[in-house]
């Protein structure tokens, strides 16, 4: 494609024509098959959360978040109610349709209408979670209705130590765009902070993927993937 130049011969961004800013996300339930998303509430939600956070029996779960763990229920509640009234960020309970156990949370953040752009953060899965069609079901779902209300940018960033937090990224078809050096002081700790994107011309390619991935007819009897989503996420 050629570049567009200005008057002055600089060469400048391509126009979007008829752009505009799309509105915030509206608290409210996204469903799936495997799970739905409601909005936190520490009254429905606290229990539920905190017992199952309990199976994490070590703590590491915590390690990369600027919070946790908490050392009992009252401790975890009194942190969801200081949450779970904001609009950015703007937390999520994760239930399973199985169980119908709150199980894990996530969030919007940074959220940036007028540039197009927002977060998915503050992920927190309970080991009863982790690596279940569930769990990839609900960053789905927080990706659909992102990509739906018509931003152009979504990105993701963890620790850049967090191995398995990169890895899930990437799995997920988020692109690595770099690492910020000293980017935060997390627990009193240096914190290099890495950051992976998704864009709007990447993600009919990868709703394509996901939504392929978590199609019955991709796994078997037992819950066995016939196709991991690597094999299926555009490169």
């Amino acid at each position: 494609m050629e570049q567009e130049l200005n008057e002055l011969g600089q060469p400048i961004g391509q126009r979007l024509e008829n752009w505009q800013a799309p509105p915030y996300p509206e608290p409210g339930i996204l469903q799936g098959r495997h799970c739905r998303l409601e909005p936190l509430d520490p009254e429905r939600h606290g229990c539920e959360l905190y017992a199952a956070n309990q199976a994490d029996t070590t703590g590491a779960s915590w390690t990369y978040l600027p919070y946790g763990p908490f050392e009992s229920e009252v401790s975890y509640r009194d942190w969801l109610e200081t949450v779970c009234d904001r609009k950015d960020p703007l937390f999520y309970t994760i239930v399973d349709s199985v169980s119908e156990q709150a199980s894990g949370l996530a969030s919007y953040l940074r959220i940036t209408p007028d540039y197009g752009f927002i977060e998915v953060g503050h992920i927190h899965y309970s080991p009863g979670l982790k690596r279940t069609t569930a769990a990839t079901e609900a960053m789905y779902l927080m990706m659909r209705q992102a990509f739906e209300l018509g931003y152009r940018r979504y990105e993701w960033k963890c620790d850049a130590l967090n191995a398995p937090s990169r890895r899930a990224a990437e799995r997920l078809g988020f692109q690595f765009e770099g690492i910020f050096r000293q980017h935060l002081v997390n627990k009193g700790r240096n914190r290099d902070t890495a950051w992976y994107a998704i864009i709007d011309s990447d993600w009919p390619g990868i709703k394509q993927a996901l939504e392929q991935w978590l199609s019955d007819s991709n796994f078997d009897k037992h819950g066995n993937q016939r196709t991991a989503l690597s094999q299926l996420i555009p490169s």
